[in-house]
């Protein structure tokens, strides 16, 4: 098979497609071959060989991914053999191995794919979906909230601005750039904001001491600027690799305002013997019935280090598709 394999950490360009052997699922396991991949902000940073929410990868080389969707081609041992054949997607967890066109992994984390979904959108709500879920438990929005969502056109933020214009929310959108903010307004945004622009913040006086509820995967100026729009009692939730300076004492962060979201927190309230899953259920279950739409940026497979590259200069919209 043909695999992204990285044998040194460093820049995108040490992401090399390559062909090596086929994976062999092993007891209680299946192979996927797969026809969507998942690239995340902290593949960035695994490929770089900080460390992060998840260790390092402790050998090289390796296939990094962790997120894909496709139709599972072989069994191990004791798998239930109703698996094979069927459309799935799976999150590998801390195991890497999703940038490949194959990839193994234990029958435990499948969810077959609802009929309406494609591989790209199954994969975007297995990984940045289940994330929306963790993040809107913590400030559900409502009718009557006016909410902010910086990074507004990437694959968390749209999920983000159509979870609060369904609840019916008036929802501020920011992105960097025209067409991301086009796309933004497009995605149901009351209003779009271009945050490059000299004069954004003057976009936004109307909304001075309104703002009800940000959601924060930007971090640094921007953050600044939108936690001085919050109203008495506003929250600030804060998550994501983008974000700077997530520290206790970052100048950004308001005692009492702002929540850091990610954490053993966004699992006791998911609930369930498996909260992960239960996130991936309802993520999975908002994009079947058409709430939710994710918007994808699709690569080919052999172009991960483009993709990467793409995403750490915020060249992106939407959630970054692998597609051998």
């Amino acid at each position: 098979m043909h695999a992204i394999r990285l044998h040194a950490f460093g820049p995108a360009e040490n992401l090399l497609h390559e062909e090596i052997e086929d994976p062999r699922p092993g007891p209680g396991q299946v192979r996927i071959a797969v026809r969507a991949a998942g690239v995340h902000l902290l593949d960035t940073a695994l490929r770089q060989g900080l460390r992060g929410p998840a260790p390092a990868p402790a050998a090289l080389p390796t296939v990094p991914g962790r997120e894909v969707a496709g139709v599972v081609d072989a069994l191990g041992e004791g798998t239930p053999a109703h698996w094979l054949g069927r459309r799935v997607v799976a999150h590998l967890g801390f195991a890497p191995g999703g940038y490949a066109e194959l990839a193994v992994t234990d029958a435990g984390r499948l969810h077959e794919i609802p009929e309406r979904l494609d591989f790209a959108a199954a994969v975007a709500m297995i990984g940045t979906g289940r994330t929306a879920m963790g993040i809107v438990q913590f400030a559900e929005p409502g009718p009557g909230d006016v909410v902010v969502v910086p990074a507004a056109a990437g694959g968390l933020g749209t999920l983000l601005v159509q979870y609060a214009r369904n609840a019916g929310a008036t929802v501020v959108g920011l992105a960097g750039g025209p067409a991301k903010t086009a796309r933004v307004e497009a995605g149901g945004a009351d209003l779009a904001v271009d945050y490059t622009a000299p004069d954004w913040p003057a976009r936004l006086d109307a909304h001075r001491g309104k703002v009800t509820l940000v959601y924060d995967g930007v971090g640094g100026d921007v953050a600044r600027t939108v936690v001085d729009l919050l109203a008495p009692g506003g929250r600030h939730l804060v998550f994501g690799w983008s974000a700077q300076g997530l520290a206790d004492d970052s100048p950004y962060l308001v005692e009492g305002v702002s929540t850091n979201v990610l954490g053993p927190e966004m699992m006791r309230r998911a609930g369930g013997d498996d909260p992960v899953r239960t996130l991936e259920l309802r993520a999975l279950t908002e994009a079947a019935e058409g709430r939710l739409v994710p918007a994808v940026h699709r690569f080919p497979l052999a172009e991960a280090a483009a993709a990467h590259r793409a995403l750490e200069n915020r060249g992106t919209t939407g959630k970054v598709v692998l597609e051998p």
